[in-house]
């Protein structure tokens, strides 16, 4: 793991063998101010062991510890869970002026690719992971799963297991058995790293195309460029909320919707037409 110019971090913590053993990467060099962070999704019944087993972890190290648990329930979508999490790591990571560290490694970036290939995507499912609103440092993306669990039980380190990464009811966990390879998941890491490092290229390319139609938007203009790039400039204007499956149907809905109609794409967004031009209106 490679040095990180941000001194202080909030480690997000969930118990298993990934997170256990950033922190533990993070702790040995004694270089950065730690704070552990455990969010609690009340998804499972045996959750709260965790975050006291988190807790526990925190004081063995002698760091300061935050936690939050919320009753999402059983029935939680994966997204939901996700979104709830980060947003109490940013909570906390503005508490302490600091940027979050999570344990995602190579692993989680070829499971995450084919979860963006199996919904359907364009060029942005392969640079996932990358820069983001929130300040985050994903310091194992240089690391296997295998690599994790070597570290683990050379330094003798203790974690909970999840009972929900066995369930068939997540695609993720669906997925994962499926790539075992770990050289597909280095190709697919390599795939990735070429992805991201062409993203803001890409991105002001596609804002110089966009700039060509300002709002209301010109149907003809997205009926007569070239499918893809008509669907990127899609992304663009609607700032990358909708789906590629989405954006398909949106812009057959350019090309087709009659003058005077609405039509709702998705993420809140609602498209009205005229007979030249859409415009479109976000809804809360």
């Amino acid at each position: 793991m490679g040095y990180t110019k941000y001194m202080k971090l909030v480690v997000a913590v969930s118990g298993g063998i990934d997170s256990v053993v950033l922190l533990d990467m993070l702790v040995r060099p004694g270089r950065y101010a730690l704070v552990v962070a455990h969010f609690d999704h009340g998804i499972r019944e045996d959750s709260a062991a965790d975050a006291r087993f988190v807790e526990g972890l925190a004081d063995f190290y002698g760091l300061p510890f935050e936690t939050r648990r919320e009753e999402l329930g059983p029935n939680a979508s994966e997204e939901l869970a996700r979104t709830r999490r980060y947003a109490f790591l940013q909570e906390v990571a503005d508490k302490h002026d600091a940027w979050i560290a999570t344990a995602h490694h190579m692993n989680d970036v070829a499971e995450t690719i084919a979860i963006n290939l199996t919904r359907g995507t364009g060029w942005r499912g392969l640079a996932v992971m990358a820069s983001e609103h929130m300040r985050i440092e994903r310091l194992l993306l240089g690391k296997t799963k295998r690599d994790l669990v070597a570290y683990a039980l050379e330094h003798n380190l203790e974690w909970c297991e999840d009972s929900t990464n066995s369930s068939d009811k997540y695609l993720r966990n669906r997925l994962r058995r499926k790539i075992t390879d770990e050289t597909l998941v280095r190709q697919l890491m390599s795939l990735r790293d070429k992805q991201v490092e062409l993203k803001d290229e890409i991105h002001d390319e596609l804002m110089e195309v966009a700039m060509f139609s300002q709002p209301p938007y010109s149907r003809y203009f997205f009926s007569q460029i070239e499918v893809t790039a008509a669907m990127e400039c899609l992304q663009i204007i609607t700032s990358l909320q909708l789906t590629r499956p989405q954006i398909e149907r949106l812009l057959l809905a350019i090309k087709t919707q009659k003058p005077g109609s609405q039509y709702e794409a998705g993420a809140g967004i609602k498209v009205h037409f005229t007979t030249r031009h859409f415009s479109l209106e976000m809804v809360n």
